[in-house]
């Protein structure tokens, strides 16, 4: 018996501007990617990733500036998508900015691994 298809839905997840939302970020990390692990290994994110400000290009490692996440996710619904960002750490603790998130569902025009 195959898997049924399920839907694909894009996912921008943008970091809070305020003070002290970087620090946040690095505090609870960890926990964030032990997480996300776990739901990719289950096939719901099928990529993910931080997004850098556009001037970390050409900056070491250790000066980029990390600006939000990003995912690709296959769920049965827009609902099992948003309950997936909810339960995250990064959105309880605000470090996502949870009036700007964007998920929309999507078609792939070329393979996501």
């Amino acid at each position: 018996m195959s898997n049924p298809i399920r839907p694909k839905f894009f996912v921008y997840a943008p970091d809070n501007i305020t003070e002290g939302t970087f620090a946040k970020r690095l505090s609870v990390r960890s926990e964030h990617i032990e997480r996300v692990k776990g739901i990719y290994a289950n096939g719901i994110i099928r990529v993910g990733g931080v997004l850098l400000s556009p001037e970390s290009l050409s900056a070491p490692p250790e000066s980029q500036k990390m600006v939000g996440s990003t995912f690709i996710c296959e769920a049965e619904s827009l609902d099992d998508v948003k309950k997936l960002i909810e339960e995250d750490i990064y959105y309880k603790e605000g470090v996502w900015d949870k009036e700007k998130i964007v998920i929309l569902p999507m078609i792939a025009a070329t393979p996501i691994p």
